[in-house]
């Protein structure tokens, strides 16, 4: 009887760690001050306009890995793409943050609805390490608006790494690009 007690235990116990959420493990949640995604918690329903007078669109590189050496040829590289905003008066509206890999092939949205950055406030989001579906080329495509024609977003990626002993960190700037495809951003 306590041999069929203890496997009773022993099984849900370790079906209960086995079946844990992939959001649990996400380090979105994980790692944010209240364990929630932060990209869910600045989702709205609607911008206040159809027609911001800010309307910009950047492209911002990520590395998902670099170049080792012959030993270990591929380090792979946790990423956080960080979006603030600079204005101390007014809100930004981020309305897409799409991922291309080295190709150029568009790999997901991370974005389901626009998100409101709040003056002064920032959004940073983790790419894991074993996340190798970008490869070493990978970028973002982020869509930016507001209803101020001032705003000036701070972009930009950091990566960190380890290879042998040692640990770096590096970061990646974005640069406002131009599209044909522009109005389908906005």
């Amino acid at each position: 009887m306590k041999n069929s007690v203890l496997t009773v235990t022993l099984l849900i116990v370790g079906i209960g760690l086995t079946s844990c959420d992939a959001v649990e493990k996400d380090p979105n949640i994980l790692y944010s001050d209240e364990h929630k995604d932060p990209i869910k918690e600045l989702e709205i329903d609607n911008i206040p306009s159809e027609d911001m007078p800010f309307q910009k669109l950047y492209y911002v590189p990520v590395y998902s890995n670099i170049y080792g050496d012959q030993d270990s040829p591929k380090v792979m590289l946790s990423a956080t793409l960080s979006i603030r905003n600079t204005s101390l008066d007014n809100s930004m509206y981020i309305t897409k943050i799409d991922y291309y890999n080295t190709k150029g092939d568009y790999v997901r949205p991370y974005l389901n609805k626009s998100i409101e950055l709040p003056p002064m406030g920032t959004l940073n989001y983790i790419v894991e390490k074993l996340d190798d579906t970008g490869g070493d080329g990978a970028n973002f495509v982020v869509a930016i608006e507001s209803e101020a024609n001032n705003i000036s977003p701070l972009i930009e990626t950091i990566m960190i790494g380890t290879f042998s002993n040692k640990a770096f960190s590096f970061t990646s700037n974005s640069v406002e690009i131009e599209d044909s495809k522009t109005d389908a951003y906005f």
